[in-house]
C-alpha cells in the first residue's frame, strides 16, 4: 500500500505522514530529508550541479539510507541535525530543480516504496513518484498560517530568525516549487484535499486514517 501526501511548505505533511505511518505500523519515507541531505553533501563537496558529468558521477556514488529512528544517512553518516535550517531548505529548492537530481531521488523513492507498505510525503509523490498510489492526499493552508508554523518550529529549535523573512522564504519556495519545469508542485486530479489551517495534528492524522481504513 502506498499513501501519497503532497502539499506546499509547512502545510503539515511531515508531521501528518509520521503520525499516519505510526498508527498504521508502516514505513514513513521523508523525501524532503533526502533532498536536503543531497543538497548538504553537494554544497560540502562543492559539486558543480550545472555540469552533468560532475553531478552524474556524484549521484552514482551517493548512498542514502535511514536508521531505525528515521534519521537520514549519507554514506553511513547521520545528517538529520545538519539539514534542518533555512539555508539548506532554500538551497534544496534550487538544487531539486535539476533533472538529474530529481531522477535519482525518484528512483530511490520508488525502490523503497515498492519494497514496503509506505507513507511518502513531498510535492510530486502523487503526480510523479507514485501516480498509481492507493491513496493520495493534498495538504494545504494559507501562506500566513504556514509561515507561523515554520517560524515557531525554528524558534523552538533555537534558530535565530524573524517572521517576515520566514514568510517571504516560504512564498519564494512556493513560487519555485510550482514554477519549475520538472516535477512541479501540483495536486493530482484524484487527490483528497485537506485544509490543515484550523486542524490539530491528531485531527489531520485521523482524517487520513479514517479514509484508508474504511
Amino acid at each position: 500500500m502506498i499513501i501519497a501526501i503532497d502539499g506546499p511548505s509547512a502545510s503539515g505533511k511531515s508531521t501528518t505522514a509520521i503520525g499516519v505511518a505510526s498508527k498504521l505500523g508502516i514505513t514513513y519515507l521523508d523525501t524532503g530529508a533526502m533532498y536536503r541531505a543531497v543538497t548538504y553533501t553537494i554544497l560540502k563537496l562543492k559539486v558543480d550541479v550545472t555540469d552533468d558529468a560532475s553531478i552524474s558521477k556524484f549521484l552514482e556514488k551517493i548512498n542514502l539510507s535511514f536508521d531505525n529512528s528515521n534519521n537520514i544517512l549519507v554514506d553511513g553518516v547521520q545528517l538529520s541535525n545538519k539539514i534542518r535550517n533555512q539555508n539548506i531548505s532554500s538551497q534544496a529548492s534550487k538544487i531539486s530543480q535539476y533533472p538529474l537530481v530529481r531522477k535519482k531521488m525518484v528512483e530511490i523513492q520508488r525502490n523503497i516504496g515498492n519494497a514496503n507498505d509506505c507513507v511518502l510525503e513531498g510535492r510530486d509523490i502523487g503526480t510523479v513518484v507514485f501516480p498509481n498510489a492507493n491513496y493520495k492526499f493534498f495538504l494545504t493552508a494559507d501562506l500566513e498560517t504556514r509561515a507561523k508554523r515554520r517560524y515557531n518550529d525554528m524558534v523552538s529549535s533555537g534558530e535565530n530568525c524573524n517572521f517576515s523573512d520566514v514568510l517571504n522564504g516560504i512564498k519564494m519556495r512556493d513560487e519555485m516549487d510550482s514554477g519549475r519545469a520538472h516535477s512541479p508542485l501540483s495536486m493530482a486530479d484524484d487527490a483528497i484535499v485537506i485544509n490543515t489551517g484550523r486542524l490539530k495534528i491528531n485531527e489531520q492524522v485521523n482524517k487520513i486514517i479514517e479514509i484508508v481504513t474504511n
